[in-house]
């Protein structure tokens, strides 16, 4: 029996609880639970045409047909694996389940027959996969990115008139606000979140080579185009056509590399976070009972952010794969997909991780405003850009050159060596005290 402590991945051992939810979405149970909605939804819609032979079906009997997904158990899960035993099919042994529900509801064995009619297996799985990544992506990821975006964007307001020295290629640069730091993340992680709130979930409903070939024989008055795509549409998904025997794939590689980006975003948070905190930026709360290191009683270690970043990297190679692999299959098809779709879950479990992860790192950040202040202060070569600028306007020789000469150097500059060399200056009084007036804290731009 399987335990958290004897589970292969840490997303169903280590975090069980913490990814608990996903299940509803991306199990083999949740994965069982959608085909059954698909065939069932499908069958409803041929009751309503109707087709000549469904004219008498009463249709009272929808609320009893939805119900069989509407309350579908582990137990049914179950039936349908152990039909899958004989099948050796997994769709297969879910259009019997139905078959054996009908007959429990009393249903006639000539209505029963258009469980599945005239459809492929992944006219199901190529539904039933979309389906269960647009639901889990709104109703278990969504709001794990929104809370994150949501503490960034308080934690920007808050910190917005707060002056900090900022760092390029490692060095001291152009002083800036750490509000509009953390606002640069809000921004990014907002126009992806729009771009994913944009995205197709797109199915594929077409018949064995997706030509509608066994519908068309069948009933070559009907249709059966405008009814795929009706039908599709009534499960809030983009029907794909013209297709093969399966989905291109193509929007759910695009799906894949939005959540990619986000994540690769969150990334490069988690490691500008963790590099705040090594130079003392920013403290973290400490909670009582907990250990930072084994042997270093004195450690708080940075490992929300840490281990939002491993979990984030492994959502993302999956992700990669996924993106890469699936919009590619031999001719008419190959059975590559069917295996790999059954990981779309893993990338967002990880990815749920780390939202979790960083939301708990954030959450214990203090500002250490004195350190901000120190490294402001210690560094007053950083106003050489506005000094020299300032000078390049009043036609001043050489400016650019003349603060090189007094800045770099291997030596500390001081508010008196720029003082000094203001003093120095054949310019107005006024254009000085203008440039009196720049300061490691005021020069912070818009």
């Amino acid at each position: 029996m399987l335990n958290p402590l004897t589970a292969i991945s840490p997303v169903d051992g280590r975090y069980y609880l913490q990814t608990e939810a996903l299940g509803k979405y991306f199990s083999e149970f949740a994965l069982i639970r959608y085909r059954v909605r698909v065939e069932i939804e499908y069958v409803i819609a041929q009751f309503e045409l109707p087709l000549p032979q469904l004219k008498d079906f009463d249709k009272a009997h929808f609320d009893d047909l939805r119900e069989i997904y509407g309350s579908f158990t582990i137990e049914d899960a179950l039936q349908v694996k152990e039909i899958e035993k004989t099948t050796n099919h997994d769709v297969k042994a879910v259009e019997y389940f139905i078959k054996d529900r009908f007959d429990r509801l009393g249903i006639n064995k000539r209505f029963s027959e258009f469980v599945h009619f005239g459809l492929t297996s992944q006219d199901i799985n190529n539904t039933s996969v979309p389906l269960s990544m647009k639901e889990g992506i709104a109703e278990a990821y969504m709001p794990a990115l929104d809370e994150v975006i949501d503490t960034l964007e308080g934690l920007a307001q808050e910190w917005k008139d707060v002056p900090m020295l900022a760092h390029t290629h490692g060095q001291p640069a152009s002083p800036t606000r750490l509000g509009k730091e953390i606002e640069v993340f809000v921004t990014r992680l907002s126009l992806q979140r729009k771009d994913l709130l944009d995205a197709r979930y797109p199915a594929k409903f077409g018949g064995a080579t997706g030509n509608l070939n066994a519908h068309h024989v069948a009933y070559p008055d009907k249709d059966w185009n405008r009814f795929a795509d009706s039908f599709v549409a009534s499960l809030g998904l983009d029907r794909s056509f013209p297709t093969t025997q399966i989905e291109h794939y193509d929007y759910l590689a695009a799906l894949f590399q939005n959540l990619s980006r986000i994540n690769t975003i969150l990334i490069d948070l988690c490691r500008d976070m963790w590099t705040y905190i090594s130079m003392e930026y920013f403290k973290q709360k400490i909670k009582a009972g907990e250990v930072g290191s084994s042997a270093m009683p004195h450690k708080v270690n940075p490992i929300d952010f840490e281990n939002a970043e491993g979990n984030l990297g492994v959502a993302n190679a999956v992700y990669t794969h996924l993106a890469a692999k699936l919009p590619v299959s031999r001719m008419q098809r190959d059975l590559t997909d069917s295996t790999v779709l059954r990981n779309v879950g893993v990338p967002v479990a990880h990815s749920l991780l780390a939202l979790k992860s960083l939301l708990k790192g954030l959450n214990k950040l203090i500002l250490n405003q004195q350190k901000l202040q120190e490294d402001l202060r210690n560094n007053y070569s950083v106003v050489a850009e506005g000094i020299q600028t300032i000078l390049r306007r009043e036609g001043y020789p050489n400016p650019y050159e003349t603060l090189k000469a007094l800045t770099r150097t291997n030596r500390a500059i001081t508010k008196v060596d720029i003082d000094n060399f203001i003093n120095s200056l054949e310019v107005s009084e006024s254009v000085k005290n203008e440039l009196r007036a720049i300061t490691p804290e005021s020069y912070t731009g818009i």
